[in-house]
């Protein structure tokens, strides 16, 4: 049966236009990646390795890659560490930023070493307002980007003594002191993150920031927990600021594998439309209406269509009353009921088949129209299928 796949004319909607920012680029033999003015909302991680066993590093990076990671960034405590940046800078298949505390050293070691941005804390690097001179000029000299990222947990203790605690306009009085130190040496190719555990003191401090400043903005809630905690406060937070066009690259910080934090980031921002939609996931709680196993289905084709690297909507209905619609309006889908499935294929009946036989015919027509789509060339390489369950 041969399928009409046109692409849409238009690009999704969104909810508002993004904020106006500088653009500065995050420099890669390859993979270079642009971060604010017109780009794309970039999705970053961090590893999780000890930064000098730069097998460890790389082959962790290479992981990240593959979920879909555009930008990585390593620790880097010590000389031995800083010593690994040049090898993993040259070998890493996205930019690496060097992430650096407490020493200032290791900010003129990782600009050495090629790294793609560095990423200073101010409030916790001995002596750095005094040596903001020097890193500029370093900085300028090599074309490197500085990300200035405020914690809540470390800010200067100034600006502590002023407001007592890690209030939003403490987080940016601090984040904009530090820009008016860079900017006394005519440097501006910086990025600033205001992070903060509680999602609405960082929404709060990102939207004051926003109002202060055209410098790109990195989003992150610091310490945000553990997977499911961490997932909500992100998708709160992120959602909250990148629905009103503030944000330009993102880090979901997760007590969990890397590869999680890119995979809740890139689903963030399908959810907002900023990136093509891959596997979508939106799967209803069942109720007793359901006369199939909605459940079982659902992790079933969700697994049996993972990897797939065509945007295909797929629906996987588990009671009559919005079963037939839903599929309907999907690239592919089922509705299902009695023991038995009617398996759409962009709005029209092709099936119907036993409920045993839903997954694995699914995952049969799914096929086909990725073959398709790969033919028409209307496949991007953006992400996955998307999966619409409910």
């Amino acid at each position: 049966m041969s399928v009409g796949l046109g692409m849409p004319e238009l690009p999704p909607p969104v909810i508002a236009p993004r904020r106006k920012t500088r653009q500065l680029e995050l420099r890669h033999p390859t993979h270079p990646v642009l971060v604010g003015g017109d780009a794309p909302v970039s999705v970053q991680s961090m590893c999780t390795t000890v930064t000098a066993d730069v097998n460890a590093t790389l082959q962790q990076i290479a992981q990240l890659t593959a979920t879909g990671c555009q930008v990585v960034r390593v620790a880097v405590p010590s000389t031995d560490d800083a010593a690994a940046l040049s090898a993993i800078a040259k070998k890493s298949g996205i930019p690496v930023i060097a992430d650096i505390h407490f020493q200032p050293k290791y900010i003129f070691a990782a600009i050495d070493a090629g790294c793609a941005a560095v990423r200073v804390n101010p409030g916790n690097i001995r002596e750095f307002d005094g040596r903001v001179g020097e890193i500029a000029k370093a900085a300028k000299d090599s074309g490197t980007p500085i990300r200035i990222g405020v914690n809540a947990g470390s800010l200067d203790k100034r600006i502590m003594e002023k407001y007592g605690k890690a209030t939003p306009e403490a987080l940016v009085e601090s984040a904009l002191w530090e820009c008016s130190l860079f900017e006394e040496h005519d440097f501006r190719n910086i990025k600033i993150s205001v992070k903060h555990h509680d999602p609405v003191v960082m929404v709060k401090a990102y939207e004051l920031l926003s109002q202060q400043c055209d410098y790109p903005l990195h989003l992150g809630v610091t310490e945000a927990g553990p997977a499911f905690q961490g997932t909500v406060k992100s998708a709160v937070a992120f959602g909250a600021l990148l629905s009103r066009g503030i944000g330009d690259t993102i880090r979901v910080s997760l007590s969990a594998p890397p590869e999680e934090e890119v995979k809740v980031g890139l689903q963030i921002l399908e959810s907002l439309n900023l990136r093509q939609r891959g596997l979508e996931i939106v799967s209803c709680p069942s109720c007793g209406r359901a006369q199939v196993d909605v459940y079982t289905l659902a992790e079933e084709v969700t697994a049996g269509l993972e990897g797939m690297e065509v945007p295909l909507r797929v629906a996987v209905m588990g009671c009559v009353v919005n079963g037939p619609g839903e599929a309907r309006d999907a690239d592919l889908g089922v509705a299902s009921g009695n023991g038995k499935g009617q398996i759409f294929v962009k709005g029209e009946v092709i099936k119907t088949v036993p409920e045993a036989l839903i997954v694995e015919t699914l995952i049969e027509e799914a096929m086909h129209l990725a073959e398709q789509m790969q033919l028409d060339g209307g496949v991007t390489g953006d992400g996955g299928p998307s999966v619409s369950v409910s």
